[in-house]
């Protein structure tokens, strides 16, 4: 019978002074499982999965409640814009009730109230929603593969299947997923900072520190453990369940658009209260007429209600040049822009964990990646076998003498992290696990070598392992020591090595020179060379410390047994893919753990380097970079392409150098040693397969396919999200721009303003954002690689968009001046129809302007139009919004119907938009930012 909950919690293993193999099997015994088979729970049994579920918890954790909408609601009042805004519409609602009666009063301030509802409710529900995405994200992310042992079979699973009772398998770079105690593995140590703060590694063994917490790094070795409690029960998730993460995270960007929009309030606070003085001195000093052309202030013999009601409209005035100066529509558009690309790029296999990733990957100038799994296929195959100097064919590994092969496949089956089993699967007999190296050296043994792992694993007894493994026969109880690693690694530890026949010979300084032509050759054909080292090991060597005992081994000098290279093929699409990152100004470097070689070959291959390219200093090992003085690094690291033979470290030192020249850095990583590396990068790019719960967890984007091609999508989407707002900063401000010059001047020189709040509110806000939506959901297209990075100190708003929106600011302000003052004349009309003619013209000429918006540079504007079919449906939804507001919505936007002739005339005023926006980008822009002249001018 299964422990129930409260007997389980009252079952405290940290009070245990003495933890043997006998308690652990006695716990196992408790826990109805098997140490060494793990519980039944095959893909037919999932009732054992369910009731261990029920009687000990599922493996997850509880969390704060989700924010709900109410709160995006009261953040959203919070807004310095919205409380400005509804202060404006409290009086104008006062003032236009005084002025003209509650029955027409209210449509001034009224439509500010509403503006202001339209905005709040489309913040909340996108912030809302964008709340429960970071969620599902939160939720996909923390789902991560571990492999463990269920009736006698390891299998991969979820961390959330781990249930009470379950044997774990872990490796380096893997998280404990829950509490439980270890079984048996070989210099396990686990990071433990989560937990305690301290940064030292603890060393878990039987004897001394048997105990595994939940959420700790495996930092080192590779283990078996027993899972005692899970999810809630376990110290981390008593932690986890007070923590909640807080998504409101502000981007680069949108700090610097929220400084923007604070800029341009404080204009329109100015020229506001600049309006606001000029009408009173005007009113005050009987220069303002009424509509029959007598003064309206006439001293002491005005009313005073007269008075009052002039004052309530002359600030009703003011009060909307601050609104038209304020760009609502601003902050939505980056949320719809951020939003819309982060959807976007989990569907091109890019999983966004932080915001501002979206943008700062825009304005990456260097990438720095693996290769293994990222360049390549990470499909590793054996490809070549050598026996002392000569290489050995499929077909001759008959020949080779058994004496030899059994110590090969000695070494590859008890040197090893990975494992092999029987498939249950039709059309394959074996399954193999591990990393990608240890699977193709295991498959190599099992299916050309006749590799039986079980037998031989039972038939000796593991000692002690570290780079190298000290085992004892079972049937002879003598000790060997067998070493894998990197061939030129290994070559340097041999004194001795055998042939084909078996026959031990000494490796002078002759064979040691073709053994490394060997190795080279190998590295120069793209093989990782793998080689294979034995000693035999005196009983009377072995000490009280198998450590030190290995040392000794290593410098008596080790017996080369062979060598095999492994042949990882570059993705067929990378090579095209380094191109493109080339051509769009990005500088990529490789970074590897192989040898000079290998890194060369595959370099070449994928592009980074060229075939005639001269290397010196182009390509470096890791010890050489290390070794340089910081001033030499920073001289030299712009050149380096490839940098082979490195650390962990040396990745993070060239991260630091390439910020300090000024570049906006990338980084791509999988392993737990990359973190530092992943968390130094401006954007850190970590694997979604191969990669790391550490690696992941310091990275700002999971790329889900692991392939270098899916960095270059978002390289391609992170130009777009910032080209996109950029686009849209243009259209916003040209509307600005022009409503406040025209109201400013009508207001000095007429004493009234030609486009009213509701008016206003309508350009500003419901055209706005269908423009936000429109220009911020642009897909990324291929021109965007043609432009160079931004990097860091490139301006938000560059000399192309000032061009380009004052050229049409400036059109704008010129017509819609001329029919404020000559329009009545010109077409023989009412001012109220004029009004309405100023209204409709500046209306449309935000519409045509919004084609131009969709290319800054580029004339022609409509260039694969027809497939921006949301754009398309959202200018048409605008122009029939627009015709309503005109000619149905009389009273509530202060308008006058229009004929067809009016109507055309409106058109054409604004479609003059288009060869103006076409002329204007002939016009040659410096690169040097606009403020710099105004600097140097100081």
């Amino acid at each position: 019978m299964l422990f129930s909950a409260q007997d389980y919690a009252a079952f405290n293993l940290h009070n245990c002074n003495v933890v043997n193999l006998n308690f652990n099997f006695w716990v196992a015994t408790a826990l109805e499982t098997h140490l060494e088979y793990g519980i039944k729970g095959g893909d037919d049994d999932t009732d054992e999965i369910t009731r261990r579920k029920q009687v000990f918890g599922s493996n997850t954790h509880s969390k704060p409640p989700s924010k709900g909408f109410f709160y995006f609601v009261v953040q959203a009042f919070r807004d310095v814009t919205i409380l400005i805004l509804l202060l404006c519409a409290a009086l104008s609602l006062g003032f236009g009730i005084k002025e003209h009666g509650i029955k027409e009063g209210w449509y001034d301030g009224g439509s500010i109230f509403v503006a202001v509802f339209i905005v709040i409710s489309l913040s909340s529900i996108s912030n809302f929603r964008q709340n429960r995405q970071f969620d599902k994200l939160s939720q996909v992310s923390n789902d991560i593969q571990i492999d463990v042992v269920r009736s006698g079979k390891r299998q991969n699973i979820s961390i959330f299947e781990i249930v009470v009772g379950d044997v774990i398998c872990l490796k380096i770079g893997d998280q404990v997923p829950a509490d439980g105690l270890f079984i048996e593995g070989h210099s396990l140590k686990v990071d433990e900072s989560s937990m305690t703060g301290e940064s030292d590694h603890v060393e878990i063994s039987i004897q001394h520190h048997p105990f595994l917490f939940s959420g700790t790094k495996v930092a080192d070795g590779y283990a078996k453990m027993l899972v005692t409690s899970v999810g809630m029960n376990t110290t981390w998730g008593q932690m986890m369940s007070s923590i909640s993460r807080d998504i409101n995270e502000q981007t680069p960007l949108q700090e610097r658009l929220n400084k923007l929009t604070s800029s341009i309030g404080k204009v329109g606070l100015a020229v506001a209260f600049l309006v606001l003085v000029v009408l009173l001195v005007r009113y005050f000093t009987g220069n303002t007429k009424n509509e029959k052309g007598a003064r309206e202030f006439n001293g002491s013999k005005t009313k005073f209600d007269d008075i009052m009601n002039a004052v309530v409209g002359i600030v009703a005035d003011a009060v909307t040049i601050v609104v038209v100066a304020i760009p609502e529509g601003l902050p939505l558009a980056v949320t719809l822009t951020l939003a819309y690309s982060m959807k976007k790029m989990m569907a091109d296999q890019a999983m966004v964990r932080k915001l501002s990733a979206c943008e700062t990957m825009g304005s990456a100038t260097t990438i720095c990646t693996d290769k293994t799994g990222i360049l390549t296929l990470n499909q590793m195959k054996v490809t070549k076998f050598w026996l002392g100097l000569e290489p050995v064919l499929e077909s001759a590994y008959t020949n080779v003498t058994p004496f030899v092969l059994q110590l090969i496949k000695e070494g590859v089956a008890l040197n090893t992290t990975g494992s092999v089993q029987k498939s249950n699967k039709s059309g394959c007999e074996f399954e193999f696990s591990g990393s990608p190296t240890e699977k193709a050296i295991l498959s190599w043994a099992v299916s050309e070598l006749n590799m039986e792992m079980e037998n031989l694993t039972r038939s000796c007894s593991i000692i002690h392992v570290e780079s190298g493994v000290l085992l004892r026969r079972n049937a002879d109880n003598t000790i060997n020591a067998h070493w894998k690693g990197a061939a030129e690694m290994v070559l340097k530890l041999c004194s001795r090595y055998y042939d084909a026949s078996g026959i031990v010979k000494n490796l002078d300084s002759n064979n040691m020179m073709k053994f490394e032509h060997i190795i080279q050759g190998m590295a120069a054909s793209s093989l990782r060379c793998i080689a294979f080292a034995h000693a035999e090991v005196a009983e009377e060597e072995v000490g009280d410390e198998e450590g030190s005992t290995m040392v000794k081994v290593k410098e008596n000098g080790l017996t080369l047994v062979g060598l095999v290279g492994i042949k990882d093929p570059c993705r067929p699409e990378v090579k095209n893919a380094v191109e493109a990152c080339q051509h769009a100004g990005v500088n990529i470097k490789m970074i590897t753990g192989d040898n000079v070689f290998t890194a060369k070959a595959i370099a070449t291959e994928c592009g980074i380097l060229q075939p005639n390219q001269d290397t010196i200093g182009a390509v470096i090992e890791g010890e050489e970079f290390r070794n340089y003085t910081p001033e030499e690094r920073l001289e030299r690291v712009d050149k380096i392409c490839v940098m082979a033979r490195s650390s962990p470290f040396d990745k993070l030192i060239m991260v630091q150098c390439l910020k300090q020249k000024g570049h906006v850095v990338a980084v791509t990583g999988d392993g737990t040693n990359d973190a530092p590396a992943l968390k130094e990068a401006d954007i850190g790019l970590s694997m979604g397969i191969q990669g790391t719960e550490v690696a992941k967890e310091s990275s700002d984007i999971v790329i889900l396919d692991d392939n270098f091609a899916s960095v270059v999508t978002v390289l391609r989407w992170g130009r777009c999200v910032y080209n996109n707002i950029q686009k849209f900063i243009q259209f916003q401000l040209t509307v600005n721009v022009a409503a406040l010059a025209i109201n400013f001047v009508a207001a000095v020189s007429a004493g009234e303003v030609p486009l009213t709040a509701v008016q206003l509110l309508w350009v500003n806000l419901i055209m706005d954002t269908l423009g936000a939506l429109a220009l911020a959901t642009e897909k990324p297209t291929m021109e965007l690689m043609d432009q160079p990075p931004v990097g860091r100190t490139k301006p938000l708003i560059t000399n192309v968009m000032w061009r380009n929106l004052l050229a049409q600011a400036l059109y704008q302000i010129a017509v819609l001046l001329t029919l404020q003052f000559k329009g009545e004349s010109i077409f023989g009309v009412t001012s109220g129809v004029n009004d309405t003619l100023i209204f409709n013209t500046f209306v449309l000429c935000q519409i045509f302007n919004e084609f131009n918006a969709r290319k800054m540079e580029k004339r022609n504007v409509f260039k694969e139009i027809h497939r921006s079919k949301l754009f398309l449906s959202i200018i048409g939804i605008t122009i029939i919004l627009q015709v309503v507001m005109v000619e149905f919505l009389k009273k509530f936007a202060d308008t006058e119907r229009l004929n067809w002739g009016q109507w055309a005339i409106c058109i054409g005023l604004a479609a003059i938009s288009w060869p103006i926006g076409w002329v204007v980008k002939l016009i040659p822009v410096s690169e040097k930012p606009l403020l710099s002249f105004l600097r140097m001018k100081n």
